[in-house]
């Protein structure tokens, strides 16, 4: 009995997980459709820039979850590649006239290439020895471009002014172009990311990890899963970078490279969920929106009520739900009898 039992639970088992795929594109795809109405009938400069903030930070703390969620290794430095990105397409596009469609392209390879050099070494610590180095080398960054005069130093670069052009990315006052760019890049992100979650490399990922002795006992290459993670973090990353840049038409060094882009990366997965395909578009419709409310309405007092209310409801969501808030969403398996 037991010998023709194992093939069947395996069918039903296999069955089971290519169901709950094909459930989660169809989703996926109905909330795409829902985001790109959504602009249509919001009007308000201020809600739409909102939400350009938030697809945005969708886009790129699920690039952060592909290293950190998936792979385990929690980088506190992605401002780094965020920065690289911004700068890369701000300086070819204003000292060379490259359009800025190149400059993503261009920042997210470099981006991509400096993770594998820095990996090459960082990936040899372990834990929190990992996460404190990614913060002094992204640190490091933002010294080196405050110095940098070729790139603006402290000043920064301004973005010329051009008419309005899908060109050279730049509309004004006009939002939506930038809302659906965003969602585009959210969308992109999430598909790498669910066909990643379901092949060899995602396997290997968790497996690593979960526990990465016994991944490596298995056969699994934890350097190259690793290195593999994090060149493609980077280069979403850096992409996000050079979005932002043509979104705010000027940068400077704490603009795109301050330790808070890397916190906020992180802190919508962690709150959503890390390592899950839904956490990071779920922690980031949450904390963007309240990030740019509490901001606006509490303040303005300069007594720092903004940020108390901020931390206190961040606090109180981990503490309720530590796995994430998609364990709000979770069926729990019935029980066998």
């Amino acid at each position: 009995m037991a010998v023709h039992a194992l093939p069947r639970d395996l069918a039903e088992t296999t069955a089971a997980y290519d169901r709950r795929r094909r459930n989660e594109l169809l989703f996926f795809g109905a909330v795409v459709l829902a985001l790109a109405a959504l602009p249509l009938a919001v009007r308000d400069v201020y809600a739409q820039n909102v939400i350009v903030l938030t697809l945005m930070y969708a886009a790129l703390s699920q690039s952060w979850n592909i290293l950190g969620g998936y792979c385990g290794q929690i980088s506190l430095g992605h401002a780094l590649y965020f920065g690289i990105g911004a700068y890369t397409t701000s300086l070819l596009y204003t000292k060379a006239g490259i359009l800025p469609w190149f400059g993503m392209l261009a920042g997210g390879l470099l981006a991509a290439a400096l993770a594998l050099a820095l990996g090459y070494q960082l990936f040899r610590l372990a834990g929190h020895y990992f996460s404190i180095a990614t913060i002094v080398i992204a640190e490091a960054g933002l010294l080196l471009v405050h110095n940098w005069d070729w790139a603006g130093a402290a000043t920064g670069i301004q973005w010329p002014y051009v008419p309005d052009s899908w060109a050279t990315f730049q509309f004004g006052r006009d939002k939506l172009p930038y809302i659906y760019f965003a969602l585009g890049l959210f969308v992109v992100t999430w598909l790498v990311t669910f066909l990643i979650e379901g092949s060899r490399w995602g396997y290997w990922w968790r497996a690593v990890k979960d526990n990465a002795d016994a991944a490596q006992s298995l056969g699994v290459m934890i350097f190259k899963s690793k290195m593999a993670a994090a060149a493609v973090s980077a280069f979403f990353t850096a992409v996000g970078g050079s979005f932002y840049a043509a979104f705010v038409s000027y940068i400077d060094p704490e603009s795109v490279m301050a330790f808070q882009f890397s916190l906020l990366m992180a802190l919508p997965a962690v709150l959503g969920g890390i390592g899950t395909l839904w956490g990071p578009a779920l922690g980031a419709a949450i904390l963007i929106p309240m990030t740019e409310v509490t901001r606006s309405y509490l303040g303005g007092s300069g007594r720092g009520i903004d940020l108390i209310v901020y931390g206190a409801l961040i606090m109180v969501v981990a503490l309720a739900r530590p796995q994430g808030l998609v364990s709000l969403f979770t069926r729990r398996p019935a029980p066998k009898v």
